[in-house]
Order: C-alpha cells, then structure tokens, then sequence
C-alpha cells in the first residue's frame, strides 16, 4: 500500500531532480540564518554556484556542537511570527538543542509519518496507542499526528502506567503501537503476570525506536506478542522519528529522499563513501521551513542499501545503525552523556574526582547507576548528611538528565584508579 504512490515509486532521475530544486532553495534560507550566514562567509560557499547534488560534499558540515553554538535561534530562516512549534533534545551540557517549525513543517512531518505507517500496512481502520513520551521529545507527538493524519484512532496513553495501558488495549482493541524495545518486553511481563497471553490482545505491530537494540531483541517482542515489529529511524535534528521506516518487507529502512539528502561518510576523513560501505550517517534537510540544516553528522553508523526494494519504493534503504561515533548513550529512550553527569557531579563540593555511571537492565527496563567517591572528611558525618548529599545529587542529576538514577556514595578509594584513559560507563545491557 502506498500513502503517495507518485513520489514513492518516483524514477531516480526524478528523484535527483526534485532533491537538487529543494537543496537550492533550503541553501538560500539558510543562508539568511546567522549561523549558515558566518559559515558560508568564512568557508567561501556561494549558495548560487550550487548547481548539481555533487557539490553538496564541499559544503561544510554541521554538527550538534554547531546547533548549541546557535541556540537559542541562530538558525531559523523565517519570522518568529511564522513559528508555531519547538522541540529540544538532551545536550552535553543544560542546554539543549531546540528545532523550530512552522505550520507547513508539522503537515509535511505528519504526512511522513503517515507514508511509513502505510508503508508498513497500517491503515485507518487501525487502532494506534502512543506509549512514547510527549512533551518536547519528539518521538510521540511525531506519531500522534502522522497517525491521526492517516486516520487512525489515537490513544495517546504516553508511557508507563502498565496497568492502565492494558486495560486500554483490551478496551478500546488496540492495532498498532508504538514503544519503546525495552518496555514491550517489560510490558509482555506484565501482561503475563496478570493472566493474561500477550497476543490475545490483538497487536499486529509494533513500531520500535528511542534507544538501541539487537535484531534478537525484536524477534524475541514479536514472539512474545505475537505481532511485526517495525524499525525506525529518526532525530529531532532532522524534525523526529520518520526520517526513515521499514517497509512490509521489513529489509532494510526507506529513507525519504524527498525529504532528506543522505550520505555516507569515513567518520576519520569527512570523505563520502560509495553505497553498501559502512560509515556515518550525514543528512540534509530540504524540506523544512524553518530550520534548514546542512549536511548535518548524526554520529550514527549504517550504511546504504543499493538493490531495489521488492516493495516498489525507489528511495533508497538503510541498514539498522550499527552503533555511534560519540559517547552518547540511550538510557529508556533518553540521551545522556556522561559529560552531563560529570559536570554534575565536579559541582558538587563533598565528591571527589573518581565516578563510575553503570548502565542494566531489570524487568527489561534500563537503569542509570551513578557511582562517586567522596573526599574522607565527609566519612566523618553522620548518616543523615550522607543520605542528604546522596538525595541532592540524586535530584542534580535527574533536573539536568530527566532519568532518576541510582547514586551510590563511596569511601575514597572504593573505584578503580585511573590509569591512562579513566573506564567511566560499564553499559551491562544486552541489546
């Protein structure tokens, strides 16, 4: 089934013609920004000498340094009276990194979302319960209005709550979710426990994505269910999930060309890499409004898939990502740096210099365990000052990283020294 059998079966040279009309047009906005205006200036771009999709490579590339540099709206190309949205993600710092959209952006975003879902054999007939967070991540409201574009009937449940996603399953017959890998398996748990066989709930899908995970893990959720579960692919850099979505084959991820110019690049070199050759994801996006970003390295390894898709679709496929050039880690569908827990931890007077951040799971949900030292004089108070300082930077951590985590004090000398390169996260989840 197709959602726009036009532009998704588009001929190639088509493809390229249309991508190469809206690169030129998203270069001249966002060489209006503050931002892409100094970098152009300083990297001597003239958006005019654009003239076919190779020259994209000599432009320079964006990075989510780049976005904090900017914020809060270094890069917006239009009035602040055209906006009507922001959404932010985590950073390595209090600042996150916000994307603005105006009301063309959201419909464009929700019709994207609205081919995958199709793309996928959901249709408005179907039942769709959210159980992704809503607020300024984007993973749920982003597939709250494709869905509700498509026609479904939304449960927008949110997460956790197991209790009552059940019994809004079991009422309302839900279809089509979408979830988190960790918490389908928390949930087939709890399901279980209360009597019930998971699949005779009537899921037929499942839409995964937010945090990593292994091809094991999604065909251990369809066995529990008795359900297809789907890969996605998507960063609020690029406007949220959506950017790219397996197909009713379920071989590979369709990333929408129309949509986004992609590429592949040696991480080491910033040098473009053929198709089929693994390397790190950079993406531009020329259909948004607002926000235009270049060339931008999305940290994600993966790399294109060349042959046709038996589906029909020419936009080309990739593969699920492989893993990340930086140190970001997903913590139950939140990115947290480590950076972020050391500068909270570095201002906090009564710790010392050596922490540990242990990542597990249980019950099939992530946990975050932050584990310090203390300097020796505070081993000279009480317990209820331990307890008060372990309380103050329980709360520090959850204000900047919004995931609770364990912390643990420890005696000077409890962790391992530091020889060389300090081992500050010990991740123990199997994904």
């Amino acid at each position: 089934m197709f959602w726009n059998e036009q532009l998704e079966t588009i001929e190639r040279k088509a493809l390229e013609k249309l991508q190469l009309e809206k690169l030129r047009k998203a270069l001249a906005a966002a060489a209006t920004t503050p931002f892409y205006k100094k970098v152009f200036a300083d990297n001597g771009v003239d958006v005019s000498r654009i003239t076919t999709l190779d020259h994209l490579r000599d432009l320079p590339l964006t990075t989510k340094h780049d976005l904090r540099l900017s914020y809060p709206d270094g890069m917006v190309a239009v009035p602040r009276t055209e906006i009507v949205r922001l959404h932010a993600s985590s950073g390595t710092t209090g600042k996150s990194t916000v994307i603005f959209y105006t009301a063309k952006d959201l419909a464009d975003w929700a019709d994207l979302i609205a081919r995958s879902m199709m793309a996928t054999g959901t249709t408005r007939n179907d039942v769709f319960q959210n159980m992704m967070g809503y607020g300024l991540f984007t993973g749920g409201l982003g597939l709250h209005y494709g869905a509700e574009r498509l026609g479904c009937l939304v449960i927008p449940s949110s997460t956790g709550n197991s209790l009552k996603q059940i019994e809004l399953m079991k009422d309302f017959g839900t279809t089509v979710v979408h979830i988190t890998p960790s918490y389908a398996m928390h949930l087939a748990d709890v399901v279980s426990e209360n009597g019930i066989n998971p699949p005779d709930l009537g899921i037929k899908k499942a839409y995964l994505g937010a945090e990593p995970y292994s091809e094991g893990v999604k065909k251990k959720i369809e066995g529990q269910w008795g359900l297809d579960a789907y890969n996605s692919y998507g960063l609020s850099e690029m406007n949220g999930p959506g950017v790219a979505f397996e197909c009713e084959y379920k071989n590979g991820m369709h990333l929408w060309e129309d949509y986004y110019i992609m590429e592949i690049i040696n991480p080491d070199t910033g040098e473009r890499l053929p198709d089929g050759e693994e390397g790190e994801l950079v993406l531009t996006h020329i259909n948004r409004e607002a926000m235009p970003i270049i060339r931008y390295r999305t940290r994600d390894l993966t790399r294109i898939i060349p042959e046709k898709c038996a589906c029909g679709r020419t936009h080309r496929r990739i593969e699920r990502i492989k893993g990340r050039t930086d140190d970001m880690l997903i913590v139950g569908g939140v990115n947290v740096f480590p950076s972020q827990i050391e500068t909270v931890l570095m201002n906090v007077p009564e710790v010392g210099n050596n922490y540990q951040i242990v990542l597990d799971r249980h019950n099939n949900l992530d946990r975050i365990h932050v584990r310090v030292e203390l300097y020796n004089k505070m081993f000279e108070g009480d317990i209820k000052a331990l307890d008060a300082l372990r309380k103050k930077v329980v709360e520090r951590l959850k204000a900047l990283i919004t995931v609770n985590p364990k912390v643990e004090l420890l005696e000077p000398g409890s962790l391992p020294p530091s020889m060389g390169k300090a081992v500050r996260v010990i991740d123990k989840r199997e994904i």
